[in-house]
């Protein structure tokens, strides 16, 4: 905490009462992006942060709206057992930022003497900048007493359609929402171990660090959760007692096509929750974690969004866990599906609304004085009611939700409306196929399509026989309406940095314009892929 008096003196941002300025962090997840948040939370600042992969112009997108004063980096970060520098794209960065008073850099994979930071303006190495403060002692440590709605946190949205939206996200609200979700639905206590599996630019980062309200211990993991070994996070669980894993569905995905079985090779005799986020946890996943990685785990599938830095819906500890559902809708929440008219639905797929307000939505966004941007975001699909953009069907017997995609994503052949998860699960069940995409297709007379490309798992071909039999079970699952036009095979499928399935930019490949926000991408390359299909050109 000895950032506390240099984060006032250099960054000249106190009183925070009177003058809201925000903090950067371009860092990997390491307790240097912790003590930095905090830091700032503990004077008034606004912490808002991306990780070391975002390129230079998604950083800009997002930092050059907010204007940052103080900015924390790395020289260098290690990723899949290579160093990649990052002196050079921080000094891109910061030379579009003009309003910065000072540049921190952390030296993290080499030693301070071989690294030069004189070409970045207004650098300082952190030991440096830490002294300015210091003293002979260490200062008091105080915090700021400030209202209940003083902005805590900035975030972004994916920026897959334009300039990412700046969410302002409030203390208050967002620790009594997270202090929820960890006591009340986990059962979280001082005593567990928790580790997410996150960047520092994702919002499961924010709820990880909360869990320190709680007393808990929080394991922070900066690399690939699949080096040195597949099995690198479940030794962390062994080796550390960690009581509580969070991951994102992809990666229980990769696991499983891997054929790991860590029940068979590891104790796990700590771990009681596994959370799952950032796409659909498809039906099969459920079934590969209670056989394969510990039966009697609670695996909470979660899903909310960087737009209220929190869950609409998650774990439950109190109720059970039904194959490819999310437990319940979270305390508080009021949740509901919607059909197009504005009417509650269920047991059927609608779009998912809020309809009363939670502590936790944004208290405004950045740089939208009239609040304009907000409504258009949230409340122009109805009035009044929060419309998150997401599509979900509520099992009205067991009171789960069914994750359906994107309502941007949603696809509407001959007018049956559906969600591209509802023909993931079926589709991601075929052992030959290791991951899917299903986009809509427009012609100019505005008659849509469906299609469907598989990429193909390990040592297995793409053939018309698979094709049939993915049509038939489309059918039988579904309906015959839901069974997509064309089925293609492809070599890879768009994700961004924080593993979410990237449909809309495909779609808009397909249809012949260009993505220009490829950097928020971990493959941007693949999107290549989608260009001039030959069977695309005859719709």
């Amino acid at each position: 905490f000895y950032f506390l008096d240099p984060l006032v003196s250099e960054a000249k941002i106190h009183p925070p009462s009177s003058v809201f300025a925000t903090v950067s962090g371009y860092l990997p997840n390491g307790i240097h992006a912790v003590e930095a948040m905090l830091a700032a939370a503990s004077i008034g600042g606004i912490w808002s942060a991306t990780s070391p992969d975002f390129g230079i112009n998604g950083v800009l997108d997002r930092f050059s709206q907010i204007q940052p004063k103080l900015i924390f980096s790395v020289e260098a970060v290690i990723y899949n057992g290579k160093r990649h520098n990052h002196l050079e794209k921080l000094q891109s960065v910061v030379k579009g930022l003009p309003d910065l008073k000072k540049v921190v850099v952390i030296p993290y994979v080499s030693s301070r003497e071989s690294i030069d930071i004189s070409r970045i303006p207004n650098s300082v190495f952190l030991e440096d900048f830490l002294g300015t403060g210091k003293g002979d002692q260490a200062p008091q440590l105080e915090f700021e007493q400030l209202p209940f709605s003083h902005p805590l946190f900035i975030m972004y949205s994916s920026g897959t359609t334009g300039a990412p939206k700046c969410m302002v996200h409030s203390a208050g609200g967002t620790l009594i929402q997270h202090l929820k979700e960890h006591i009340l639905h986990g059962n979280m206590s001082s005593n567990d171990v928790i580790i997410y599996y996150t960047t520092t630019g994702w919002m499961m980062w924010n709820w990880l660090v909360s869990a320190l309200a709680v007393g808990a211990s929080v394991v922070l993991y900066d690399g690939s959760p699949l080096v040195p070994s597949p099995n690198v996070l479940w030794d962390l669980v062994d080796r550390l007692g960690i009581t509580i894993l969070g991951t994102g569905a992809k990666w229980l995905a990769v696991l499983e096509e891997k054929n790991l079985k860590p029940c068979e090779t590891h104790n796990l005799q700590t771990l009681h929750t596994i959370l799952s986020t950032g796409s659909p946890l498809k039906p099969q996943s459920y079934e590969y974690v209670y056989k394969h990685i510990k039966s009697s785990v609670l695996l909470g599938s979660i899903s909310g969004g960087t737009d209220i830095v929190s869950c609409f819906m998650g774990h439950n500890v109190t109720i059970p866990v039904y194959k490819g559902e999310i437990q319940a809708r979270n305390l508080a929440m009021a949740v509901e599906a919607w059909n197009e008219q504005g009417e509650p639905v269920w047991g059927e797929s609608g779009e998912l609304v809020c309809t009363k307000p939670m502590p936790c939505q944004p208290t405004h966004f950045w740089n939208d004085e009239n609040g304009n941007k907000y409504r258009k975001a949230y409340f122009s699909r109805f009035s009044g009611v929060w419309a998150h953009g997401d599509y979900c069907k509520i099992n009205p017997q067991t009171g789960g939700i069914i994750m359906l995609g994107r309502s941007d994503g949603t696809l509407n052949p001959s007018g049956v409306r559906f969600g591209s998860s509802e023909i993931y699960n079926i589709v991601e069940a075929f052992e030959e196929v290791s991951d899917s995409l299903c986009v809509p297709q427009y012609n100019k007379h505005g008659e849509e399509r469906v299609v469907l490309f598989l990429k193909m798992g390990t040592n297995h071909e793409f053939r018309p026989n698979l094709v049939k039999r993915i049509r038939e079970a489309i059918r039988v699952a579904l309906s015959a309406r839901h069974v997509p036009s064309l089925i293609l095979e492809t070599g890879g499928i768009p994700y961004t940095i924080n593993g979410k399935k990237v449909e809309v930019a495909v779609k808009q490949v397909i249809a012949g314009k260009e993505v220009a926000k490829r950097d928020i991408f971990s493959n941007p390359e693949t999107l290549d892929l989608y260009r001039n299909i030959p069977e695309l050109q005859d719709f």
